[in-house]
């Protein structure tokens, strides 16, 4: 690990934490669908509106978390939205018993995860400003390491107790809540108010509705973004059902997401060659990745069988790769103090993909099968490719800032 050691302690420090919370968050998602059916008695319909109710509550904490980050302040947004967060997590155990309070927790659960998102990412954009998409690529390779962790045990915690896992994810947010509790308060005591890195004109005062104007800098990244959640629903509600439907094991299916996890480690020489041949700005990076996603549901859509299954699981690796780091660095680079705002939005737009994606894929794959499937998920990677380039098209190096921004 010789590259971490050209970052300085604080981020060594900050890419542990970021870590221990990845894998204490992936202990709980991969057992809710098993927790509601097994445990609760439900329906796996149920199961899917707990996915879908937690899912809307993210969409809105991530655009408040970002609307609020300067009048809340970066600590009390990114410490209270985790300490809330582990809060309700560790209230999941005593809520299960009343099925509407439990539904209720789990709300809370993706509304307060998701208001600290866009605070962190534009946190470590202003923090780290003259490395910053480097850094959002280690940051989330780091978290890919943590899920591959969390996941990894959470079978095992199963097996001893669903309410264990819940308790755990809580104890691993509340952590990650106390690390920046301390981690902001030295900041502040050595450097003063949190530096954030400004350019000609200031969005101090501007209102929603100025910065909503601005479209440019983010309306077709985030239509972009939305398509391409969307089409990667093709996973859960299409492959998967695919594969049982096939008499294939169930470890088959598990094998994809271990190639995914593996991937995003050794893949990162070839993503490395991708942005130095040819994708060098994230705007770029962006388009490429949904060529890649693109390629690879057309190699589900043209064979259907295992093998290109593995290969559209290569290919949609390398566009997630991509598009996980260029669009934080982006937003932080062009949005300077807008930021938080941007990044809410642009995160929203993303996650509301994979609220729609699930029942669109499932009502096609209940039709016919995997192929109608396949065809939606081709022909939106084929939209996000053109919103790419038309976000690309209009935020151009040598163009000036769409008005409204700082400059």
């Amino acid at each position: 690990m010789r590259w971490l050691q050209s970052y300085p302690r604080e981020v060594k420090v900050f890419l542990v934490a970021s870590l221990i919370s990845s894998a204490g968050g992936s202990l709980m998602w991969p057992l809710v669908t098993m927790f509601v059916f097994k445990v609760l008695g439900r329906t796996v319909t149920d199961a899917g509106l707990v996915i879908l109710v937690m899912s809307v509550g993210g969409i809105a904490g991530q655009l408040l978390g970002g609307a609020l980050y300067h009048r809340l302040g970066v600590k009390r947004l990114i410490v209270g939205g985790l300490a809330m967060n582990a809060l309700f997590l560790m209230l999941l155990p005593y809520g299960s018993g009343n099925w509407h309070l439990f539904m209720l927790f789990m709300l809370l659960v993706g509304f307060f995860n998701a208001t600290s998102m866009p605070a962190i990412q534009a946190f470590i954009g202003f923090r780290f400003a003259e490395r910053r998409g480097e850094l959002f690529n280690v940051i989330y390779v780091a978290n890919n390491i943590g899920v591959a962790l969390g996941t990894a045990i959470s079978g095992f915690l199963a097996q001893i107790s669903y309410d264990l896992s819940f308790i755990l994810n809580g104890v691993t947010s509340a952590a990650f809540a106390l690390f920046f509790w301390f981690y902001l308060n030295r900041v502040q005591k050595s450097q003063g108010e949190l530096h954030v890195q400004k350019r000609k004109k200031s969005v101090d005062g501007q209102s929603v509705w100025s910065l909503l104007r601005s479209y440019p800098v983010y309306l077709f990244m985030g239509v972009g973004s939305f398509f391409l959640w969307l089409g990667n629903c093709i996973w859960n509600n299409g492959v998967s059902p695919f594969t049982i439907s096939q008499g294939m094991p169930e470890w088959n299916y598990s094998i994809l997401w271990t190639l995914n996890g593996l991937l995003i480690f050794v893949g990162q020489p070839f993503i490395l060659w991708v942005k130095r041949t040819f994708a060098g700005s994230p705007q770029a990076q962006m388009t490429a990745s949904a060529l890649f996603y693109m390629l690879g549901y057309a190699t589900i859509l043209g064979f259907h069988t295992y093998p290109s299954m593995v290969a559209a699981m290569v290919l949609t690796t390398f566009g997630e790769m991509l598009i996980s780091p260029a669009i934080p660095s982006f937003i932080s680079d062009r949005t300077g103090k807008a930021a938080p705002f941007y990044l809410g939005l642009v995160g929203g737009m993303g996650a509301a993909g994979r609220v729609v994606g699930p029942y669109a894929m499932g009502v096609l794959f209940d039709w016919n099968g995997l192929v109608p499937v396949a065809w939606l998920a081709v022909g939106i990677a084929v939209l996000s490719v053109v919103s790419f380039l038309v976000h690309a098209a209009m935020n151009r190096d040598d163009r000036p800032e769409p008005s409204g921004l700082p400059t």
